[in-house]
């Protein structure tokens, strides 16, 4: 099939997604009313709770969950072929993620601001929050180390997207605070911020000077700098202690200072990017190489095609932004669309034209089968093969494939930061919300909080040896990720179902996605811990995954036991829409 064709079905279903089936959702299920008075004005704080433009809360919202995941994701997920991926991005985003994570924005909203992990508490039961808790400490703790070490990675072998992403910060809390002392708008500093990083990337592609490369510095792999560490993992040390340092001072600080204005500016890097691809695409109409499916893949797609495509199609951690940070800045409950919903539509844009860039980078089939060989490499290669085939598309518009690359690579560094500075800030909200909940106080501190997530999560990228090489350990339990990440999607949308449900509402909307993504995570969760962990399947025994993998499932099946009493319990006494506090 033509690659602009599956491009146009894959914006046509979202577009209609949007305008109709949000829509509905918004005025018949979630029934948002305008007067309903949000935390973000309740309990304005001018750090966490700020009333916010929907708009610039879209560009946090939207740049915070699409971090590499949308792009990641589909990028190995076309190792089984284009199809199975395209097919699950489109309706996975439509039925699936649009309403979990507009649901959890508002069922937070309604809730106080809290986390899910809090409303499970308060939905299902006191148990069920130890496995929320779990859960989300080991999902964050992965996305930490994980993004450090992909930011990293990508400074490494982009050095000229360094200072580009570094000129970023100033100009970000310029911006927030011309826009917050002084009233301004955010607009066009935004647009004129974007312009100066992209012409900073342009001139550091082409200038070597400019370009921060530490392993160079450090005199390359042949050199042994200190503590036995030669030049590149030297640089990764140094990279993974900046941004450690970095993402402290940025997730204690009000939201108004530098996260909103960087993910404003960030989500005009994807509206822009996105677009670049996208034209780069209809300019230059290549040809889909990869196959339609992979009848050679010796790994099955069914179920794990459902759990290695998270962010784009569904994902938990959605969820936690989506309750964590978001819900906190929300002006007007019917804003809770246009930031929950259509952030998941632009994530679902995101990784359709991730398929479509790596369905078309090779030059024939033979080679994307010989590029693709195993599960195993797709893994590997997934990342760079979709910035090597963005770069290819944007050649369609005449942009040198070398300054295209740069450029994608900061758009990728940023949304990981990003990412990173909301898992970091999110930590803290659930430490002291465990503080509050065990009468800790000192947990409650915000920079005690904040240093026991940028400590630990320091200490998994550092301590242990890593499948990557020095500083990649949060790889060890990346195989985690995207079983824990799509259950606790499963169970969120539980916790939305249970609500509606409770009220009276029509809560089949949330049930049907809930069953789908829970049995698909379960079957997957079963056949990894069992035959792939366990050692029984024939592969080597794995203590650590075998162990997490296992208490993981354990604690999925006590929640749904959990949520099916819940479900019997007389709920009389629930409040309805008039008693929000419920």
């Amino acid at each position: 099939m033509n690659a602009i064709m599956i491009a146009l079905i894959g914006i046509l279903v979202f577009y209609l997604g949007y305008r109709y089936y949000s829509k509905f959702v918004a005025e018949k299920i979630y029934r948002l009313d305008p007067d309903y008075e949000t935390p973000a004005h309740k309990y304005k704080d001018g750090v966490d709770f700020v009333p916010t433009n929907k708009w610039v809360l879209w560009g946090h919202h939207f740049s915070s969950v699409a971090g590499a995941s949308p792009i990641l994701g589909p990028a190995i997920a076309i190792y089984w072929g284009w199809l199975p991926a395209l097919v699950w991005v489109v309706l996975g985003t439509v039925f699936a993620a649009g309403v979990h994570d507009f649901g959890a924005l508002v069922l937070s909203v309604r809730n106080k601001g809290q986390s899910v992990g809090t409303l499970a508490n308060r939905i299902i039961g006191q148990r069920a929050k130890i496995l929320f808790l779990f859960i989300i400490l080991i999902l964050v703790l992965m996305v930490n180390a994980v993004f450090a070490w992909v930011i990293a990675n990508l400074f490494i072998t982009f050095p000229s997207s360094v200072l580009s992403v570094f000129i970023q910060i100033p100009l970000a809390i310029w911006i927030g605070h011309l826009v917050y002392k002084r009233s301004g708008n955010m607009l066009f500093p935004s647009i004129a911020a974007l312009a100066t990083m992209y012409v900073t990337a342009v001139i550091a592609s082409r200038v070597p000077a400019l370009q921060i490369d530490l392993p160079r510095y450090f005199g390359g792999a042949e050199n042994t700098v200190m503590f036995g560490l030669d030049g590149i993992s030297m640089s990764f040390f140094v990279w993974i202690i900046v941004l450690m340092v970095y993402v402290y001072f940025s997730s204690s600080l009000p939201v108004w200072k530098l996260l909103q204005p960087r993910d404003y500016i960030n989500s005009h890097q994807l509206v822009l990017g996105i677009l670049i691809l996208y034209l780069g695409l209809f300019f230059s109409n290549p040809s889909i190489t990869a196959p339609m499916t992979n009848s050679e893949a010796s790994t099955p797609w069914f179920p794990l095609l459902f759990i290695t495509i998270a962010c784009g199609a569904i994902s938990g951690f959605h969820g936690l932004i989506a309750s964590g940070t978001s819900s906190k800045q929300l002006n007007k409950e019917t804003d809770a669309r246009v930031v929950g919903y259509l952030g998941a539509v632009g994530e679902g844009l995101l990784a359709l034209i991730s398929i479509i860039a790596v369905a078309t980078l090779f030059t024939n089939q033979g080679a994307f089968l010989e590029a693709y060989n195993s599960f195993g490499a797709a893994g590997e290669i997934g990342l760079g093969s979709f910035i090597e085939g963005a770069g290819q598309l944007a050649t369609g518009l005449l942009i040198p494939a070398d300054i295209a690359s740069t450029i994608i690579a900061v758009i990728i560094v940023s949304f990981a930061a990003t990412s990173l500075d909301s898992a970091v800030r999110l930590m803290r909200y659930i430490i002291s919300e465990l503080g509050n909940e065990y009468k800790v106080k000192s947990l409650t501190k915000t920079h005690v909080a904040t240093s026991i997530a940028v400590v630990s999560s320091a200490a998994l990228v550092l301590i242990p040896e890593g499948p990557q090489g020095f500083g990649s350990g949060g790889y060890l339990l990346w195989p985690l990720f995207g079983t824990a990440n799509q259950l606790l999607a499963g169970i969120t949308l539980l916790l939305i179902t249970l609500w509606l449900k409770r009220l009276g509402r029509n809560y089949f909307v949330t049930l049907v996605p809930m069953v789908f993504v829970l049995v698909m995570t379960l079957y997957a969760m079963l056949r990894q811990v069992v035959f792939e962990w366990s050692g029984y399947g024939g592969g080597e025994l794995n203590v650590l995954l075998f162990l997490l993998g296992s208490i993981i499932l354990a604690f999925a099946f006590w929640i749904l036991l959990e949520a099916a009493n819940a479900l019997r319990k007389d709920n009389t006494n629930f409040p309805t829409d008039k008693d929000q506090s419920m």
